[in-house]
């Protein structure tokens, strides 16, 4: 016997009242932009599937449902992503070198959820710049990324900052090939210090820095040990700078911690990485980061930096409508 009214497992209605409160962050959110300079675009749902997973890594392809363009013959994907479809936009559909100001919010489907009890279906809302490579552009994102999660009523946060140069420029001051790097970055992320020992090319001094790197988390404090620890060379020298200068930045506002193993998106990212943590939430309820080669897959790279939270997510925080 079928039964008509099922839904796939993690997908859901949002029913009264939850639908009217999340409306009322999605209509708050995108006049918050606004106000701040952003312009909305709406990307489509589904687009070929080339350009939803250009320069994303495996991890996007393994997130999007597949199906094939009755039109052209031509495969298609239902979005898991909106922030490469705004890259898409800023190279092509608003191609002008000044700074662009960003925003956007829809639904977007994922093959399988990404977190315990998650929707398959999350709302993404998020903003981002481009054309902005200073270290100005990133400060400006997180300041309205706490901005926003304030309007949706978590007033205070912990904020998380990383920078996955500090990564980078170790695996290019060991000159290893992109497999080895990749199992690095598997066993770093999941701060695996046993796995780590065990891989190919994890030797020397390099290697002593890559597991130092895997317990540099905590406050302000972690950036000193850091400069004392890792190699002085160009590419870890600036990352260090840019996180000092955050830390300046965000002194004494709000609860800071850095973490300088944090690789999410390390496919894509560039530079700066962050995210935000409250209370009764497991995970990052917002995440944000500098991604400047996003739109090399479109032809036209520019700086960007920008961030995105799932209000979905964020529904037993949200007032009333």
């Amino acid at each position: 016997m079928t039964y008509r009214w099922l839904l796939p497992e993690f997908i859901e209605d949002i029913l009264p009242p939850d639908a009217w409160r999340l409306e009322w962050a999605r209509r708050n959110l995108l006049d918050l932009f606004r106000a701040k300079g952003f312009q909305l675009v709406m990307p489509p749902l589904l687009e070929y599937i080339e350009s939803l997973q250009a320069g994303t890594g495996h991890d996007m392809e393994l997130l999007t449902f597949r199906l094939v363009d009755q039109l052209s013959g031509r495969q298609l994907g239902l979005r898991a992503d909106i922030t490469l479809q705004v890259a898409r936009i800023d190279a092509h559909g608003m191609s002008h070198t000044g700074i662009n100001r960003l925003c956007y919010a829809g639904s977007i489907m994922h093959t399988r959820p990404e977190g315990l009890n998650q929707s398959r279906e999350p709302f993404q809302i998020g903003a981002e710049i481009y054309g902005l490579a200073s270290l100005e552009g990133d400060i400006e994102i997180q300041e309205l990324m706490l901005e926003a999660l304030r309007c949706t009523g978590l007033p205070q946060v912990t904020l998380d900052v990383g920078h996955v140069g500090l990564f980078r420029g170790l695996s290019r001051l060991a000159g290893v090939d992109a497999k080895t790097e990749a199992d690095w970055f598997a066993a770093l992320q999941n701060k695996d210090v046993p796995a780590l020992d065990a891989l190919a090319g994890v030797s020397g001094r390099v290697g002593t820095t890559l597991r130092q790197l895997a317990d540099l988390n905590g406050d302000q404090a972690v950036l000193a040990r850091a400069r004392r620890l890792l190699p002085d060379v160009p590419e870890i020298r600036e990352a260090l700078h840019q996180l000092e200068q955050v830390a300046r930045h965000f002194a004494d506002r709000l609860p800071l911690t850095f973490d300088l193993a944090e690789l999410r998106g390390y496919h894509y990212h560039s530079g700066l990485v962050f995210a935000a943590y409250a209370s009764g939430y497991p995970d990052a309820v917002a995440r944000g980061g500098r991604y400047d080669d996003i739109g090399r897959a479109f032809g036209r790279a520019r700086p960007a930096t920008g961030f995105s939270l799932d209000l979905r997510e964020l529904l037993p925080s949200l007032p009333p409508g």
